[in-house]
This record gives C-alpha cells, structure tokens and sequence, in this order.
C-alpha cells in the first residue's frame, strides 16, 4: 500500500505544497493498439502472458521535457497547477474538518495522518471525475476529505506491529511510534467513523448534492473500506505470507487493498457531480484500472529504488517474502503491464468531453511515471 508523507505537530509544519512531481514528464504514445476496456474485473496479465512480445516498447518517458502537454482539442493543461490548486483547497477543508476533541492526544494523532500533505491522489481523482460529469469541486469537496480520511486510517493501522510492522512512512515516525499503539488504533477508528459524518453532512450543508447522490456515495465508500475493499484486501494479504500466490490472488489482493478506494473515491466523485449510470461505470473501470497500476508501479519501484528515493524502506515486501508484480512476473514484463494498464484507464474517457477529461489523463500519467 502506498505510503503518505506524515506530519507531526511536534517536528514543524507541513509543507504548503502538496503535489511536487519527481520529475517534468510527457509521455511517448504506445505503439501497441489500446486495450479494450475492463468490465467486472481486470484480466491478470493476459495480454502479457499470452503475448510476451508486448512486455517492451510499449511506452517510454521524456524526463526533459515540459509537464504540460497539449491534449486533443487544441488547448493547454497545467497538470501541476491543477493538482497544486486542488491539493491546497483539500489540505484547508480537511484542516477544517478535523475536530477539536479531548483528549489532545486522540487529536494530535488523528490531525498527524490526515494533514500529511503528500500526492493527495485520491481527493483530486474525487474532484477530477465530479467536474468530468459537470459537477463542481465544490460539491466534491465532502467527498475528498472523507476519501483522505479513510485512507489515512489504512495507512495508520497497515503500519502497527500486527499489520505491516513498519516505524516509518515518509521519512517520520509512524502513528503508533509517535503516539502508541492504543492511540494510533484508536485514531484510525475515530477517522473512519468521521469520514462517513463528514461526507453525510457535508453534502447537506452545500445544498446542492441531492439526498440520494449524497446516500449512494456514503454506499459505496463504506463498501470500500470494508468487506468489499481495503478490509477484505488487507487479510487476504497477511493470509498469503510465506505461502505460494497465484496471479489471480495477487490481483484480488491489490484490487481490494488499494484499487478499491481509489476506484470509490473516483465514483463518489461522479455521483455527487450527477453522472449518469454510463458514466459512472466508465469512470469506475477507469479508476480501478489506475488504481492496480498505483500497486504495480509501488511493487517495481520496491525493487529498483532505494529507501533514500522513496523516503520508506526499500525492498520491505521482498524480505517479508510477500507476492508482488515483479516477483511473479519479473520486473520488465510489470513494467508492460503498467503500460496495458494506462491504456486501459485511458481509453474509459474516450467518450467524455477532451478538456473536463485532461486532469484524469494527466493523473493516470503521473500515477504511472511517479517515482516514489
């Protein structure tokens, strides 16, 4: 699971830049015809499996080129503002959002995770697929924060000892080192339990979210984070430690465990922004395809960087002897079906509007060429 960077009130402020890519990037456009979309699943590694001649040359990146790109239509897009301006905008509605409770403590611990600054991934993605269907970021808003809060809580209790065992994420303590164990658990529960008041009532507050969009989103994010997703994900992975894991497991494990929040935090986007049923099931395999391709790039960059470059441990998931993309299917053919993935998300948005659609072709872009 991708690690956040982690703030603590005591070690100084967060930075007030919250989307700073690796690098400038444009991308080099495959010359491997696109994939068709995905439907109900993602097909494991088909199109590598069956096709080994399609791991390379698929899609390469120019690191010395500009960020911005001209997408079809004619018109320029500032990806790094977009991101940079909606990142800001999430950062001050969370601080918002967060009481002020006692004791200090289960504060200090919850406000720690959640205003962590970072990519902010999922709140845009929120926000990006709530204007593609012509809502507004204003009416996703709710939607970012709870997303942001839910995530904050998987990452505060992947980290504990019982879970992934790990003391840092990003370069700082994690929760349960700087706070204890008993705070960290119990500040992941109150995050949780907050995600779902802030997103009812934040929707009733704006007054433009109708009722029944705001009921559907608060569906899908608690299926999300339960059985159905990160829950289900998380002990399917401890499950199979130590054990041999197919493909197929090792794509149900990712979907759950990280696809699927990024998958809701997209459809949430498009339900409170009024998108029709087509719509939202293009957006939701458009999600679910850039969110295995977060867990492919995490898995390869595990392997090819140190813990300097990505500010966490390096090669943790090799030594915990765990099943990754580059352990079943080496690193060059993960890398071509990150590209297969891209492709896939990319091609969900063909039928959308060129200029509400570029903020999700430069995310899925960016989730693909990050480098920590």
């Amino acid at each position: 699971m991708e690690k956040v960077t982690c703030c603590c009130l005591r070690n100084g402020a967060p930075s007030r830049s919250y989307f700073k890519p690796s690098l400038p990037y444009t991308i080099a456009r495959s010359t491997s015809p696109p994939l068709p979309p995905c439907r109900r699943s993602i097909s494991v590694f088909r199109c590598i499996l069956n096709n080994p001649k399609r791991a390379t040359g698929n899609s390469v990146v120019d690191v010395t080129a500009g960020s911005n790109t001209r997408p079809r239509g004619g018109f320029s897009f500032d990806f790094e503002k977009y991101m940079s301006a909606n990142g800001n905008a999430v950062h001050e509605a969370l601080d918002r959002a967060l009481p002020v409770c006692q004791p200090e403590r289960l504060n200090e611990s919850m406000r720690y995770s959640v205003l962590a600054g970072g990519k902010l991934v999922r709140p845009v993605l929120a926000i990006a697929a709530c204007e593609l269907v012509g809502g507004s970021a204003a009416a996703a808003t709710p939607v970012a924060c709870a997303v942001e809060m839910v995530h904050a809580m998987s990452l505060i209790h992947d980290d504990m000892p019982c879970m992934d065992d790990d003391a840092l994420r990003r370069g700082r303590p994690a929760n349960h080192v700087a706070f204890g164990e008993y705070t960290a658990l119990l500040s992941g529960d109150a995050l949780l339990a907050l995600a779902f008041e802030h997103l009812a009532r934040g929707c009733a507050d704006l007054g433009v979210v109708p009722a029944e969009r705001a009921l559907r989103a608060v569906a899908e994010l608690g299926n999300a984070a339960g059985a159905g997703g990160v829950a289900a994900g998380q002990v399917a992975d401890k499950a199979s430690e130590s054990k041999p894991v197919s493909l197929a497991m090792l794509e149900y494990i990712h979907l759950h465990k990280t696809a699927r929040l990024i998958e809701a935090a997209a459809v949430c986007g498009a339900i409170v922004g009024g998108g029709t049923d087509g719509q939202i099931e293009s957006v939701r395999r458009y999600a679910r395809s850039i969110g295995l391709l977060f867990q492919v790039v995490d898995d390869v960059l595990d392997v090819t960087r140190t813990s300097e470059q990505l500010g966490k441990t390096a090669g943790k998931d090799q030594a915990a002897d765990k099943a990754t993309y580059p352990k079943l299917l080496g690193v060059e053919q993960a890398q071509a079906y990150m590209a297969e993935l891209l492709a896939m998300a990319e091609a969900e948005l063909q039928g959308f509007d060129a200029e509400r659609a570029a903020p999700l072709h430069h995310l899925a872009r960016f989730i693909a060429y990050r480098q920590n």
